[in-house]
C-alpha cells in the first residue's frame, strides 16, 4: 500500500480523465470522419495504402493523412471489434496514455504539484476530451508527440532517449503531416538557448527521424498537391487568436451567452497567465525559462501554422492538440510557481473549472452538424422504401455516416464538384469502400423513379439562403421536377419526400 500511495493522485487523474472521456461514446452519432476512418481502417494494411498513396489514375491523393493511425485503428478493431464505441475507445486510450507523458513532462520540468495540477487541467479541458472520444489520429498524433517531448528533456547525454526521440519523432510524422508544427518549435529549442552541445545532438537524432520518415516523405509532395487542390480550409485571419483561446479553454462550438461568457473568461484566464509569466520574469523566479519555454511550446506552433496557411491553408485547431497539452502545463506552473496570490489562484482556477463545465455541458449535449440520427434514419427508410425508390444525400457528408451504419441500404450521393476545395472523397477512396455516388442530380434522377427520398443537412440549406439564394440548387431542381410529398426533421438533417409528376 506504501507502494502505491505516492502514485495515487495521478491514478485519480486517470481515472476522472478516463470517466469523462467515456462519456457519450455510445450515444453521440458516428459523423463524416470517423465513419471515414473506421471504414478505412477495417479494410487492412493493403487497402489503407491504397487509399493514401496517389493512384497513377487519379489526380489526387485518396486520403490526404499518413497511413500510420489506420494501421493502429485496424490493429486494435481487430482485438476489440469496428463499433464505435470500441473504434472510440482507441483514442480513449492513446489521450489516457498521453495524460501519463504529460504529467512525466511537468514532473521533470517543476515538481510534483505542477505536474498534478497539469494532469488535471489536461484531464477536464473539452478540447482534449472531444478529441479524445473521435475516431480520429489526433489522440495518438499528441502521444507521440509528447513522448518526443519528455524524450528531449531527459536525453541531454543519455543516447538512448535520443534513440527514443528519434522513433517517436518520426512515429508523430507517420501520424499527422502537421506534427512539423510542433516538432521545428521543439527543434529550435537548443538554439534558442544557445545549447550547442545539445543542439548537435538534436541534429543526429533528427537526421535520423527524417531517414526513418523517408519510405513515406517522399510521398509528401502528392499529399500536399491534393491539399493545395482541394482542401477545405480557408486562409486564417487574426480571428483565429480569439478562436485559439476558445479552443485551448472551453471549447467550441458555443452559442448565444455562452459564447460570450466563455471567450472572456478564456481571455481573463490567459491574460492573468501572461501576467504572472511577464511577473515572474521582471524578478527572475526560479524555474523561469522553464516556464516560458512551455509557454513557447503552447502557443509557437499555433503561430507557424497560421503562418504556414497564409500559403497554404491547412489551419485547423485540432492539429495543435499537442500543444494545448503543453498549454495545461503552463497554466498549472503559472498557478503553482510564479508567487499567485492566493485569492487570485483560487479565482483563476475557478474560471478555468467554469469553463471547462461549460465546454464539457456543451459537448455532451450537442447534436447539431455534422451530427445526426443516422441509425434510426436508416431504419425509418428501410420500412418505407419500395421497390424502385431512390434514397439520395446531398453530399457524402450525410452519406458516408448512413453508409457505415448500414452498407445494405440502396443509397447514394452527389459527388463534390470536382476541383473544388471540398472535393476530397476522390475516386480510389470511393472503389475502396464500395459507394454509390452520382456525378450531379440530373443523372442521378435521370431513370425512371417512382419515389426519391432525399437527405440534406439543414446546414446546407442555410448556407445558400445566406448568400442570397432563395432555395439549394438541389432542391430547386428537384421541386421542378417532382412533386413534393413531405419533410421531416431528423435532428440537423432534413428527409424530403418526391414523387414523379402525374
Amino acid at each position: 500500500m506504501e507502494k502505491i500511495r505516492p502514485y495515487a493522485p495521478i491514478l485519480v487523474i486517470l481515472v476522472l480523465a478516463l470517466t469523462l472521456r467515456s462519456i457519450g461514446i455510445f450515444s453521440r452519432p458516428i459523423w463524416y470522419d470517423e465513419a471515414f476512418s473506421i471504414l478505412l481502417a477495417e479494410k487492412g494494411p493493403s487497402e489503407i495504402l491504397n487509399g493514401t498513396l496517389l493512384p497513377k489514375a487519379d489526380s489526387s491523393a485518396a486520403e490526404e493523412h499518413p497511413p500510420l493511425y489506420y494501421f493502429s485503428l485496424w490493429g486494435w478493431m481487430k482485438v476489440f471489434g469496428s463499433s464505435i464505441p470500441a473504434a472510440r475507445a482507441f483514442s480513449i486510450s492513446m489521450s489516457v496514455a498521453g495524460i501519463v507523458l504529460l504529467y512525466l513532462i511537468a514532473r521533470d520540468l517543476f515538481d510534483q504539484h505542477t505536474a498534478i495540477t497539469a494532469a488535471i487541467l489536461s484531464a477536464i479541458l473539452p478540447f482534449q476530451i472531444h478529441f479524445a472520444q473521435e475516431v480520429r489520429m489526433y489522440a495518438l498524433l499528441t502521444l507521440w508527440l509528447m513522448l518526443t517531448t519528455l524524450a528531449f528533456l531527459r536525453a541531454r547525454n543519455q543516447w538512448k532517449w535520443w534513440i527514443v526521440f528519434s522513433i517517436s519523432a518520426a512515429l508523430a510524422q507517420y501520424t499527422h503531416n502537421l506534427a512539423v508544427v510542433y516538432l521545428i518549435p521543439l527543434a529550435l529549442t537548443p538554439l534558442f538557448q544557445k545549447d550547442w552541445k545539445t543542439l548537435r545532438s538534436l541534429m543526429l537524432a533528427g537526421l535520423c527521424s527524417l531517414i526513418l520518415y523517408l519510405p513515406w516523405g517522399i510521398h509528401l509532395p502528392a499529399q500536399m498537391t491534393k491539399v493545395s487542390a482541394a482542401y477545405w480550409v480557408e486562409r486564417p485571419g487574426v480571428e483565429k487568436i480569439f478562436t485559439l483561446f476558445l479552443f485551448y479553454l472551453p471549447h467550441v462550438p458555443l452559442s448565444g451567452i455562452w459564447l460570450a461568457v466563455g471567450l472572456l473568461l478564456a481571455v481573463l484566464i490567459i491574460f492573468l497567465a501572461g501576467f504572472q509569466t511577464y511577473f515572474a520574469k521582471k524578478n527572475h523566479y526560479e524555474n523561469l525559462e522553464r516556464g516560458l519555454w512551455v509557454a513557447y511550446l503552447s502557443f509557437a506552433p499555433p503561430l507557424l501554422l497560421w503562418g504556414i496557411s497564409q500559403f497554404m491553408p491547412v489551419y485547423v485547431e485540432r492539429a495543435l492538440l499537442p500543444s494545448h497539452a503543453i498549454f495545461c502545463i503552463w497554466m498549472a506552473w503559472a498557478l503553482t510557481q510564479t508567487k499567485f496570490p492566493k485569492p487570485l489562484q483560487f479565482f483563476t482556477g475557478g474560471m478555468i473549472f467554469t469553463v471547462a463545465a461549460i465546454g464539457f455541458f456543451q459537448h455532451v449535449t450537442y447534436n447539431g452538424f455534422p451530427y445526426a440520427p443516422y441509425a434510426e434514419l436508416n431504419a425509418y427508410l428501410e420500412s418505407k422504401i419500395e421497390p424502385g425508390d431512390l434514397i439520395l444525400h446531398s453530399s457524402k457528408l450525410s452519406y458516408l455516416s448512413a453508409f457505415y451504419d448500414d452498407p445494405t441500404l440502396p443509397q447514394g450521393f452527389i459527388l463534390d464538384a470536382p476541383g473544388s476545395n471540398v472535393d476530397t472523397l476522390a475516386p480510389a477512396t470511393r472503389q475502396i469502400f464500395g459507394l454509390t455516388s452520382y456525378a450531379t442530380i440530373t443523372e442521378a434522377t435521370q431513370k425512371t423513379t417512382p419515389r426519391i427520398w432525399f437527405i440534406i443537412f439543414q446546414n446546407s440549406i442555410d448556407e445558400y439562403t445566406a448568400s442570397g439564394e432563395t432555395s439549394h440548387p438541389q432542391l430547386e431542381y428537384l421541386n421542378s421536377q417532382f412533386a413534393l410529398v413531405s419533410v421531416e426533421n431528423w435532428g440537423g438533417l432534413r428527409l424530403y419526400q418526391f414523387e414523379k409528376k402525374r
